[in-house]
């Protein structure tokens, strides 16, 4: 599995507690973030991220701003990308296997390093379960193409 991620300036220390936590579960990271002290709109970090989940250049994304209201805002507007954002495991969870989502968001002033690792893991661990929820999708899908 290969993961980007992305931050602004509100999550370089926590886009290092979630990459390192990643890599230790033997998964590929591609980091578009900034570092400390470095600064960047998040409007382009969640494009950027999303045009790579988009292209098939990583299978799932990550992006951290300081809600995750604005990166999943922003990464929503990229055809094909459904970014949630969420600030507990049980959602992240929903959100893959009922929503297909492929774009995780949070907010590092929302959530501490230890629920964030648990976001994460509840988010990479689960995965689309079609079925009843493939019709609603396939709706999303048509409102974005009408868009």
């Amino acid at each position: 599995m290969k993961i980007v991620i992305g931050n602004d300036h509100a999550g370089p220390s926590l886009k290092e507690v979630i990459k390192k936590h990643l890599e230790n579960k033997g998964i590929e990271i591609l980091d578009l973030g900034v570092k400390e002290g470095e600064k960047i709109d998040y409007p382009k970090i969640a494009e950027a991220v999303a045009l790579k989940v988009k292209d098939k250049e990583a299978d799932l994304g990550i992006l951290i701003c300081g809600t995750g209201i604005g990166v999943s805002i922003s990464a929503n507007k990229v055809k094909g990308i459904r970014a949630a954002c969420v600030s507990e495991p049980y959602s992240a969870k929903l959100s893959r296997e009922h929503n297909d989502a492929n774009i995780l968001c949070f907010g590092a002033r929302v959530v501490g390093e230890e629920l964030a690792k648990m976001i994460v893991d509840e988010f990479i661990n689960a995965s689309f379960l079609g079925d009843r929820h493939l019709r609603r999708v396939e709706m999303i899908t048509d409102i974005e193409k009408r868009g």
